[in-house]
């Protein structure tokens, strides 16, 4: 490991902004700082045997924006020229499904290459399995690699895949202890929607735009400044784009600044819920607004690709570095 990769790790348990994404690479993960580690999870919407909502022990960054089409796109091109795990779904092409995110592939299985419209690159990437998402997340872990889907690109990084497609398979994934790019916890996303960044609290809002009023669709109006992409008697936009360019509602951001955890696209989280299901939270471009809400959380099939559904990442940090800035404060007393 290398000392820059070390400083800008213990940059992001300090609580400062993420700078691990180069621009080098081709896909930059712009992230926000979710501090106080060690707040209370939010008891107001207990779900089966889970009590609270938000807990979580340690500072962490999370996507200020959905993964859009675009940084997906790039993501197949690196390692999808043979697609052995069904990275792309043939209906994120307009052609097929008038309401895709519109990546197109041409050539054929060994040969494959991605394309996606610039009017559709900035929006968010949709037809995504959990199972995607994962694998996505292992790609940015080890360092954004081009070739074959395998251990050292897609299968092994941050969640150990080895070739998983099944529910069943899917669903017994974990987050490995070296982790760094992951698909974020149920307890990560919802701190950074509804916490209210107020110190280490129990405080948390109902909606992910900083309130508990129901937001408006932007739908006429425009951005209030607690506005996102969900139907309402209307759509924000409809056809042929229906889901918004990441970050479009740029005053309805939550406490710690991530946008679209509320509308846009439903999003993936690591739980299992009721058997083989994986978590979903924050509503999406054809539903209501209550579905939005911090109280609103349901699995699904991992396996599910659908035009509602897309997600985020996080960036979590290496237990090493934890131990590393532990021992650098335990130096400093020791000085004093």
């Amino acid at each position: 490991m290398s000392q820059r990769f070390c400083w800008l790790r213990v940059l992001v348990v300090a609580g400062v902004a993420s700078a691990f994404a180069s621009t080098a690479l081709a896909v930059n993960i712009e992230t926000v700082t979710v501090g106080n580690p060690g707040n209370p999870g939010d008891t107001r919407y207990p779900r089966g045997g889970v009590p609270s909502f938000g807990s979580v022990g340690y500072t962490y960054s999370i996507g200020k924006y959905e993964v859009t089409a675009g940084q997906y796109t790039e993501f197949l091109n690196a390692v999808a020229a043979t697609d052995t795990y069904g990275l792309y779904n043939t209906g994120m092409d307009t052609a097929v499904y008038s309401d895709a995110c519109n990546i197109k592939r041409t050539g054929s299985s060994g040969n494959y290459t991605y394309s996606v419209d610039s009017n559709w690159a900035s929006r968010p990437v949709s037809r995504v399995s959990w199972g995607d998402a994962a694998r996505f997340a292992n790609w940015l872990h080890n360092g954004q690699p081009t070739g074959p889907q395998g251990l050292s690109t897609t299968e092994d990084g941050s969640h150990f895949l080895n070739g998983a497609t099944s529910a069943a398979a899917l669903v017994a994934v974990t987050r490995k202890a070296n982790a760094t790019w992951v698909i974020p916890t149920e307890d990560e996303w919802y701190k950074a929607a509804y916490h209210k960044n107020d110190g280490v609290t129990r405080n948390y809002w109902d909606y992910p735009t900083r309130t508990n009023a129901v937001p408006n669709n932007g739908n006429p109006g425009g951005d209030t400044g607690n506005s996102g992409n969900f139907y309402d008697g209307d759509y924000t936009i409809g056809s042929p784009y229906w889901r918004t360019n990441v970050g479009f509602f740029g005053q309805s951001d939550s406490s710690y600044g991530t946008f679209d955890q509320g509308g846009n696209v439903d999003e993936w989280n690591e739980a299992v819920i009721d058997g083989p299901h994986r978590g979903w939270r924050g509503g999406n471009y054809a539903n209501s607004a209550p579905v939005l809400r911090a109280a609103y959380g349901f699995g699904l099939d991992p396996m599910t690709e659908v035009p509602e559904c897309g997600f985020r990442v996080s960036e979590v940090p290496e237990p090493a570095s934890i131990v590393m800035l532990a021992l650098a404060g335990l130096g400093i007393l020791r000085r004093r």
